[in-house]
């Protein structure tokens, strides 16, 4: 193992690094820095977040800073705020005995007049969101010609959150000859565009293989009715008592819900998502980092940039669209040689969706068995007894009580005291698992237990049980997506509607709703218009997307469906 002195970096920075507890450097550390500190070398680096980057590219662009050239030599660009700042910080920390350099953080939701001013003093190294990059390079307040350096830190992330064209239009105001340097958790083919547009003879690093998830996550999956799917997370979190995660959930709508409802049941939980402020979102991110949460509940986009150490668990509760995010939602977990678990809470039309993650990750999900209510009953119990042995006695704060407690409790005998002080905390388990009935995990049948496995391609498309399928006349070619269902439910309906599979297909698409809410939906939906063009929604025939191409059902289509008349509930 070499150390920094032997990668390059210079006393200063060694010394800075070595006060924050750096020994030596990690797998992605001692494969970048020797290379960057070198001139002339584009980097394409794959590595999941918390292995290391920040220190593998902040290093080399504060040794290679010149700071008696008051103008800017490197950009970071980076997808949010909290990122944002986070790696502005860690420069700071690095360069601590670097006399005179200056680190600028750039983002949104902050004063623009004071990020002008600090330009105007003069700035060695931006770290951007970039929007706000953008609007200032259009305002004509910050100019790029001086940069020598641009990295792109978790670019995958920039990228599937919409800002390729930002992206495009900084480079395009920067020097074609520079470094750029590419971080990402995943090589997608946005990726590789990018890499083959604005780099040159780049390099590629790669840390683990490619796409994969980190080596220390275990992959759990749990396949239970949609109903069940919040039972499921509730046995999860009481079967695991230290448990230390994010619940990711796919909406808003929905993870505000689902932290509300664990909320109000007792969990140490709050919601992270885009309806909140910043002041709030600063808030709950803080009281998580601190850990005087223990749950967080969140979405992709606002969990960005929140970079917290020692997380035992992350939980699906639904999959992803892409396997990267889930590679970067699992990613979260199981850092610097610590084990962690990445779980799945999912209905039977999410199974593909499974295989395709195993693939890209190299990693087949362990199936998971739900806990019974006497496993959670007697793992709760275990963790009243071991906090129980580590409370700290404050002999001389409580001593004046003592004599007092003694002679109320000299009637028991230590037995009886034990079993007492158990069940304070033992009983509300008990009381409220006592009469619950066991959650059915399913197989392949869609069923507990044994049962035959219908062949989706040969058979009809059939709705999970005790959801509906509904034919919608929007698809691809309409510019429609889940992201689009998922606004025009919310903004139509009066309460909360769970939706099973969706199939979207090119002209048209399919989507399940529970039965109950099937004459509440398709009433939302009626008179609706997108684009200009009216939303029709009704019930679909029992049709296998499979079996069509993506334009048309075949023999059976819409025209075919009202004329039969026949409905499916």
């Amino acid at each position: 193992m070499k150390t920094f002195e032997e990668l390059g970096v210079s006393a200063e920075i060694r010394r800075a690094i070595e006060e924050m507890g750096y020994a030596y450097p990690m797998p992605v550390q001692e494969e970048v820095i020797p290379y960057l500190l070198e001139d002339g070398h584009d980097v394409v680096a794959l590595a999941q977040t918390g292995t290391g980057k920040t220190a593998a590219f902040g290093l080399p662009l504060i040794q290679k800073t010149d700071v008696s050239q008051h103008c800017p030599q490197s950009l970071i660009l980076c997808p949010t705020r909290e990122l944002c700042l986070q790696i502005a910080g860690d420069l700071n920390d690095y360069s601590k005995y670097v006399d005179g350099l200056k680190v600028l953080p750039v983002y949104g939701g902050s004063s623009i007049e004071s990020q002008i001013r600090a330009l105007k003093a003069g700035v060695h190294i931006i770290v951007a969101t970039p929007g706000r990059l953008l609007d200032l390079m259009e305002r004509k307040t910050v100019s790029l010609a001086t940069v020598r350096n641009v990295v792109m830190d978790e670019a995958d992330e920039m990228l599937n959150m919409g800002f390729t064209e930002d992206i495009n239009a900084i480079l395009a105001g920067v020097p074609q000859e520079r470094n750029t340097l590419l971080f990402s958790a995943t090589m997608s083919d946005e990726i590789s565009r990018i890499s083959k547009n604005y780099l040159h003879d780049a390099k590629e690093i790669t840390i683990g293989r490619r796409n994969e998830g980190t080596a220390n996550v275990k992959h759990v999956v749990y396949v239970v009715h949609a109903k069940d799917k919040y039972e499921t997370l509730k046995r999860i979190v009481d079967f695991y008592p230290k448990i230390y995660g994010i619940i990711f959930c796919r909406t808003k709508k929905e993870t505000q819900e689902i932290a509300d409802r664990l909320m109000q049941e007792g969990y140490n939980a709050d919601s992270l998502h885009g309806d909140l402020s910043q002041a709030q979102r600063d808030l709950v991110m803080q009281k998580f980092r601190i850990r005087n949460l223990q749950l967080l509940v969140a979405t992709d986009v606002a969990a960005r940039g929140l970079d917290v150490d020692n997380l035992t668990h992350i939980i699906n509760y639904g999959l992803p669209d892409d396997t990267e995010s889930y590679t970067h939602r699992s990613g979260r977990t199981g850092r610097a040689g610590k084990t962690g678990t990445s779980i799945a809470i999912i209905n039977m039309k999410e199974r593909g969706k499974v295989r395709a993650i195993e693939k890209a990750i190299g990693k087949e999900f362990e199936k998971g068995e739900i806990p019974t209510a006497w496993q959670i009953c007697k793992k709760q119990l275990f963790k009243v007894i071991d906090d129980l042995e580590k409370v700290k006695v404050n002999e001389t704060e409580i001593s004046e009580f003592m004599p007092e407690i003694y002679r109320k409790l000299d009637w028991l005998d230590k037995e009886d005291l034990i079993k007492r002080m158990v069940s304070h905390e033992f009983n509300r388990f008990f009381e409220y698992y006592r009469d619950k009935e066991e959650i059915e995990t399913l197989t392949d049948s869609g069923k507990g237990g044994e049962g035959k496995s219908r062949d989706r391609k040969k058979g009809p498309r059939q709705a999970e049980e005790g959801y509906v399928r509904l034919h919608i006349n929007l698809g691809k070619i309409d510019h429609f997506g889940l992201r689009g269902l998922m606004e025009m439910l919310n903004d139509n309906t009066r309460r909360r509607v769970d939706v099973g599979r969706v199939d979207l297909m090119k002209k048209f698409s399919f989507f399940e709703v529970d039965e109950k809410e099937t004459e509440h939906v398709l009433k939302a939906f009626r008179g609706l218009t997108w684009n200009g063009r009216k939303v029709v929604v009704e019930i679909a025939q029992e049709e296998s997307p499979e079996e069509f191409p993506d334009d048309q059902p075949k023999g059976s289509g819409r025209r075919s469906r009202k004329r039969s008349g026949r409905r499916r509930r």
